[in-house]
């Protein structure tokens, strides 16, 4: 059920949004070129590997050694509008339809995190990862890493449709009200460096 809905819903939505995702997709390839989109491999399902996609809200400025410039210098100004309204996180309904994401679920971090995760945290990938979730409409990126594992948790162990419906709703008002895109004192978020406690 939870994946008709998934399906359902997405391709809708999908449907919906297009002249709108067709008019980020022009202005980012005008603003800062291309790609469009960010792809980056993140873990899915048990861990297993996939693609994930978001509007590119990022130059590609590199230093003398070629290496990436910090957030804070790549960022635009036009790619923190699209953060603060979520609209860089759209093009993940095409994840969604394939099967990859699920709408609710744990948010899927970066692969070089999994050899730091404990045995229960690598419990957030009994199911398949999110677009939004339980961590996010409880603090979202200003919360602390620890809070969102055992946010993550939780969920796995209590999900539902009635509590996938209801996060869906506090999403929304998550997005309108632009709480907790970034941590204090940072760009995005700050950098999981493993947990110091035995979960």
């Amino acid at each position: 059920m939870k994946r008709v809905i998934d399906l359902t819903v997405s391709v809708g939505v999908l449907l919906l949004l297009s002249p709108i995702m067709f008019i980020i997709a022009v202005l980012v390839r005008y603003k800062m070129g291309s790609p469009i989109l960010f792809t980056q491999e993140r873990p899915g399902l048990n861990g297993e590997p996939f693609y994930l996609y978001k509007f590119r809200t990022m130059k590609d400025l590199k230093d003398n050694q070629s290496n990436p410039l910090s957030d804070e210098l790549r960022l635009t100004s036009f790619g923190k509008f699209l953060r603060k309204y979520s609209l860089d996180e759209f093009p993940q309904l095409f994840n969604v339809v394939k099967g990859e994401m699920s709408l609710v679920g744990p948010r899927p971090f970066l692969m070089e995190y999994l050899h730091l995760y404990t045995k229960e945290q690598m419990v957030r990938h009994n199911v398949k990862p999110g677009i939004t979730g339980w961590a996010q409409v409880n603090g979202r990126n200003a919360i602390t890493w620890e809070e969102k594992f055992n946010l993550d948790i939780w969920y796995v162990k209590h999900h539902n449709l009635f509590l996938d419906f209801k996060i869906l709703i506090l999403t929304a008002i998550k997005v309108v009200k632009k709480e907790g895109i970034v941590q204090q004192g940072q760009v995005t978020v700050e950098k999981f460096k493993g947990s110091n406690e035995v979960m």
